[in-house]
């Protein structure tokens, strides 16, 4: 936690694209050609026999009136087409300085522009109008606006102005000055720059178009708390008529919901009826609900939501509002409002909003003439009061209000569902009026990072998303060059967020290193959102509490510009009776009665459980139940729930109880009330939900188990070893060779040949190593990944310094081939149980009896261990074992595993072939502790020749049979080229 912080370096800023700025000056004479391109392939791989297919790409032609344009190769077809649209401009750009005609210079945003002088060495600057120029240009525009010709114009305050024509008595043509405050971008823009403060104090922005509109001889500004501004004369009859005409006809009335905010939050907020005639102007409405006599005097507050939304609050200006009308432009005095904040309205719109408010979601649009309008109903408001924290947000994503929970962990895109992090992240910004966040994708080289692992004794790369390992100490940093970055890099992410004045607000760094890109910006950004979720729920937590929790997240926070920017916005809370937001809530939904009976389960039970890791469907209702009686209230119902079990994606309760069911089966609990916010968010009808609430009660879940998907191997294994499984068969198989000194090792089913590529990081006494596959696609991956390290770690002290060559085979390994007789060190690790049990007894006799390895590994699953992995229910560990093998049924581990063999099965297997081909076998494993039930996880046998004299001529007279195909072959004694 820190106290203060800023932006040094430049924030950016929206700017059109290159085609977009092509489109405003040149409409549809610009015209683009795409065209696939086919490119000579670069797999990185010199040698590799598999016919590698590039990526698809496009390059496009852009015809404008004088010249043509053609883009250099991309991925994607809107690169290419964003490239040639630069391509012109810097064209045109250069044709404005050789004093060329067709001048566009103006339309051409500030990144474009200095992108074409940097390449061309001129230094130019681009200073922005000065406060006196910006004042010049908002009078123009005042002028502008109540001119005849803009009353014709497509513009949602044109829209108005027609309205305010409709208008009787003195209204009439009378225009609110809040409207054309919010209505005009330009306006406000020229306000920012005046005075950088009006962002903070929206009201500033009227100071400065009333006092425009009054050095203006054609315009009148209302008296003092009139908020009005009118033409002198009126517009010619002819201006008004072909103005009117533009608007489609209308229904006689329009009839839209709304919603009455209270200042006094003793006071409930209810919903409202807006009935608006179609020769009626909605703000007299708006303005008669809410007191008063002049609709000039309602103000209107930033849009909520998304940018497109014309949802607003409307709320009543100080009967005598002072306007600051001196001619100090840059120290316009913030005039206090006089009135009572209404803390509900303001928390909800990030903007202060003074006595009773009216939310309503109605408007004139760029889209056409008529008027925009949708309803806004009680559970939209509290929906819009949910989504102030990151977890409201995700629930509201899954429309799972009641049974949905922010995810503690992101694991895999296939499995998260709902909104994904970083687009919450995003959200979140906006929202709160802060700048979108800023995320440093950094590429780690995999050798930086093992080194990293092993000097802290940790994993250095997580095996999959799902799992945060961290690569450095606290405190320490590492300084990566970008030219290291190769295809075997590693990713990390760091997130900063801004407020608009480009203060630092909070940074999130966390030592963590994934293999995909997209894993490591979606964790980062998860992890933000858990701080958010965490510090927003309890704002009041002491400063000792607070430091821990930015500690467990990674979090460095300013703690004064964060309070300002968001906690403020939060003050809703201190005035509800039951809040969702800033203050910590209760357990959610904690199970009525802790004792187990009171959980009913219902239904078969089938087997099919679930574990973590598991992707779980469920059908599921919650019901609003008074206790003691049998009424009930339903609040939300989903046929089919995806979540995925062990991350946090439901509720505590729900899964507990789910954990205890299989597939098939039903189960009904009941659970105290979460803050009643959440309730009425989800309620179908808000009436009877209110009703139920004025009486003791509580939630009723009924849930259905319909599916189960278990977890792929790798991650059901990584949830409970550390290092991973994998990576400690790699450990062993080292052992086995500087145990043994070996000089060759072939890999039996190598696939992409992560085996290999782990055993390049350790210093052993390897020459040679070679793998077999019958995947072309692995192999291929096999070859590059390879290729990359062998060249790469080329120093005197890199590990893989004694490999000399290296190949790979297309081939299957129950089939032979003679030059891969008589290796040192053979390894079939995880590999025999993907086959038909027939076909691994056939491996273990053809490379016993013809490969005939010095030693030989195998690795296999323990199938004993798969209760431990599922989480099934464990008897102790003093029952007997047959006993516990025998009461429980267990999954294999992978869906296209063949078989899977308890420790009895397979050692009988290994003994057997060790006995036929002259071998001693000695049985270990990894992932367990010996002579503790139910074993090692990954069982392993290592099989030892037993070299008699007579083997010795037929181990040199070895029939040459070659009946697999080269893929690829590396030499270190050949140039580079030639392998």
């Amino acid at each position: 936690m820190e106290t203060g912080g800023s932006l040094v370096q430049a924030i950016r800023k929206p700017t059109l694209t290159p085609k977009a700025i092509i489109h405003q000056k040149f409409g549809s004479k610009a015209s683009y050609t795409v065209e696939e391109v086919e490119e000579p392939t670069q797999n990185g791989c010199p040698g590799l026999a598999i016919l590698q297919k590039g990526p698809c790409l496009y390059r496009c032609s852009l015809d404008l009136p004088d010249f043509t344009v053609v883009s250099g190769s991309f991925k994607k077809k809107k690169d290419a087409e964003q490239s040639a649209a630069q391509i012109a401009l810097e064209k045109v750009f250069l044709g404005l300085l050789l004093g060329l005609q067709g001048c566009i210079l103006e339309a051409i945003s500030l990144k474009y522009f200095l992108g074409a002088t940097i390449k061309l060495g001129i230094n130019l600057s681009a200073d922005s109008p000065t406060a006196e120029e910006a004042w010049r240009e908002l009078i123009a525009r005042v002028k502008y606006i109540f001119s005849n010709e803009f009353l014709s114009a497509l513009h949602p305050l044109s829209s108005h102005f027609k309205a305010a024509l409709r208008r009787v008595g003195d209204l009439n043509a009378s225009v609110p000055a809040s409207v054309i405050a919010i209505c005009d971008g330009k306006l406000n823009n020229l306000c920012k720059i005046i005075n950088p403060t009006v962002e903070s104090h929206p009201l500033l922005v009227l100071s400065y178009i009333m006092r425009a509109a009054a050095g203006l001889p054609e315009l009148v500004v209302g008296a003092e708390g009139q908020l009005s501004i009118w033409r002198k004369d009126p517009y010619p009859p002819n201006v008004i008529e072909s103005s009117i005409s533009q608007q489609s006809d209308v229904a006689e009335s329009i009839t839209i919901m709304a919603i009455y905010i209270p200042c006094s939050p003793e006071k409930a907020v209810e919903p409202v009826i807006l009935n608006i005639s179609s020769t009626g102007y909605y703000f007299d409405v708006i303005a008669q609900i809410l007191g008063l006599s002049d609709a000039n005097m309602v103000l209107v507050s930033r849009t909520i939501g998304k940018a497109s939304s014309e949802t607003r609050f409307y709320f009543a200006a100080p009967k005598s509002y002072p306007l600051d009308m001196s001619s100090d432009l840059l120290n316009a005095i913030v005039v206090p409002f006089g009135g009572p904040l209404n803390a509900r309205a303001s928390s909800l719109c990030g903007q202060d909003i003074y006595g009773d408010s009216i939310l309503a979601s109605i408007g004139y649009t760029w889209k056409g003439q008529d008027i925009f309008h949708e309803d806004v109903t009680l559970q939209s408001y509290y929906r819009m009061l949910i989504s102030k924290i990151p977890s409201g947000v995700y629930k509201l994503s899954r429309e799972a209000i009641l049974a949905a929970e922010l995810p503690l962990t992101f694991t895999t895109k296939t499995n998260w569902k709902g909104s994904f992090p970083r687009e919450i992240l995003s959200s979140f910004c906006r929202q709160y009026r802060l700048l979108e966040p800023v995320f440093c994708v950094s590429s780690i080289p995999l050798k930086v990072s093992s080194e990293l692992s092993r000097s802290n004794n940790k994993p250095g790369v997580s095996e999959s998303a799902d799992q945060e390992r961290e690569y450095t100490n606290e405190n320490e940093s590492v300084d990566v060059d970008p030219k290291l970055v190769v295809s075997g890099s590693s990713f990390t992410c760091e997130i900063k967020i801004y407020s608009k004045c480009q203060d630092l607000i909070l940074e999130c760094a966390p030592n963590v290193l994934y293999k995909k890109q997209n894993d490591a910006v979606q964790s980062a950004s998860l992890k933000v959102l858990s701080w958010l979720n965490a510090y927003l729920k309890d704002i009041d937590m002491s400063l000792e509490k607070e430091k821990q929790l930015a500690n467990v997240f990674d979090i460095k926070f300013y703690r004064q510009i964060f309070f300002k920017e968001v906690v403020k916005c939060l003050s809703v809370c201190n005035c509800q009776h039951n809040e969702t937001l800033g203050r910590k809530e209760p357990e959610l939904n904690g199970v009525v009665e802790n004792d187990a009976s009171y959980i009913n389960i219902e239904g078969t039970d089938s087997d099919l459980c679930p574990s973590n890791g598991s992707l779980l469907c469920v059908c599921y209702s919650v019901s609003l139940v008074t206790k003691g009686e049998l009424q009930k209230e339903l609040l939300e119902s989903i046929e089919e729930f995806e979540f995925e079990m062990g991350t946090g994606a439901v509720i505590p309760c729900l899964e507990a109880v789910v954990s205890q069911m299989s597939v098939g089966q039903s189960a009904c609990f009941y659970t105290e009330l979460p803050p009643e916010d959440l309730v009425l968010a989800a309620a179908k009808d808000l009436a009877n939900a209110l009703a139920f609430l004025t009486s003791p009660c509580c939630l009723e879940y009924s849930i259905i188990l319909l599916q189960v998907t278990e977890p792929p191997e790798d991650r059901m294994e990584q949830a409970l070893f550390n290092p991973p499984l994998s990576k400690q068969r790699v450990e062993y198989a080292v052992q086995q060779i500087q145990e043994f000194c070996a000089t060759s090792l072939v890999d039996f089913g190598c696939g992409s040949g992560s085996l290999l590529e782990s055993l390049l990081e350790y210093p052993t006494s390897l020459e040679t190593i070679a793998g077999v596959d019958i995947s072309q696609k692995s192999l291929s991956r096999a070859a590059k990944v390879l290729h990359s390290k062998l060249v790469m770690k080329s120093d005197f002290d890199a590990p893989c310094r004694s490999i000399k060559s290296a190949i790979l085979f297309d081939g299957s390994i129950t089939d032979f081939d003679s030059r891969l007789c008589g290796f040192d060190l053979a390894t079939c690790l995880e590999v025999i149980e993907h086959m038909e049990e027939e076909q691994a007894s056939l491996f273990g006799d053809i490379v016993l009896s013809s490969f005939r390895p010095r030693i030989l590994i195998v690795s296999t699953p323990n199938y004993e261990y798969n209760v431990v992995l599922q989480k099934s229910n464990l008897t102790s560990h003093e029952d007997d074992p047959e006993e516990k093998i025998q009461s429980q049924s267990c999954k294999f581990r992978n869906h296209d595993h063949k078989f899977e063999w308890t420790r009895e099965q397979f050692q009988h297997w290994a003994s057997e072939l060790a006995v036929r081909h002259k071998y001693r076998v000695e049985f270990s494993g990894v992932g367990g502790v010996v002579d503790l039930e139910p074993g090692f996880a990954s069982q392993i046998a290592v099989f030892r020749r037993v070299f008699l004299p007579e083997d010795a001529d037929g181990l040199k007279d070895e029939d040459s049979v070659w009946q697999y195909k080269v893929i690829w072959e590396w030499n270190r004694s050949k140039p580079p080229l030639t392998n």
